[in-house]
């Protein structure tokens, strides 16, 4: 990890003082070229809270049904789909333990609040529905253990089946 921050703040030192990045005139680009760029970061839903990002507008829409299905009080701030090799890189980054008899298509940062979705294992609205209810329950409990997160989940995967119901009053 030493390393890792050792080896990022000597890149950002030299970043400083070399000329990379021109422009047509072999100048060197200011900030205020970049200020006047657009942002290309999505924004966040001002009534769910989270951004989602590199998803098709048809996954993005899934996505923040299911969540609305399942009324969670707490969200994540942020989730990525990611293509499988990234989804890898990421679960590596952030020392994903599986325990024995589990896959993963999906994993949360707990610190960050972050959930990461393997595109290229995304099943469709019913599989998206399943699996981000165990997700959301990894961020209700804080905690890591499957066994918790899929208690909450049990729960959360009642509230889309008891929404199509009549009320019995």
């Amino acid at each position: 990890m030493k390393l890792a921050i050792g080896t990022l703040f000597l890149a950002s030192m030299l970043s400083q003082f070399a000329h990379a990045q021109t422009n047509s005139s072999a100048a060197p680009v200011g900030a205020e070229a970049f200020a006047a760029a657009p942002a290309a970061v999505p924004e966040p839903s001002k009534a769910d809270g989270y951004t989602v990002f590199n998803a098709t507008p048809a996954q993005e829409a899934a996505l923040r049904a299911q969540i609305r299905l399942i009324h969670r009080n707490v969200l994540p701030l942020r989730i990525f789909l990611v293509p499988h090799w990234k989804y890898l890189a990421a679960a590596r980054d952030f020392h994903l333990h599986i325990p024995t008899g589990y896959g993963s298509v999906m994993f949360t940062h707990l610190p960050s609040r972050t959930v990461f979705i393997d595109n290229d294992h995304y099943w469709g609205e019913d599989w998206l529905g399943y699996w981000i209810a165990h997700e959301l329950g990894h961020l209700a409990s804080n905690s890591t253990k499957e066994e918790d997160a899929e208690k909450l989940a049990r729960e959360y995967r009642k509230r889309p089946k008891d929404a199509g119901k009549p009320d019995a009053h």
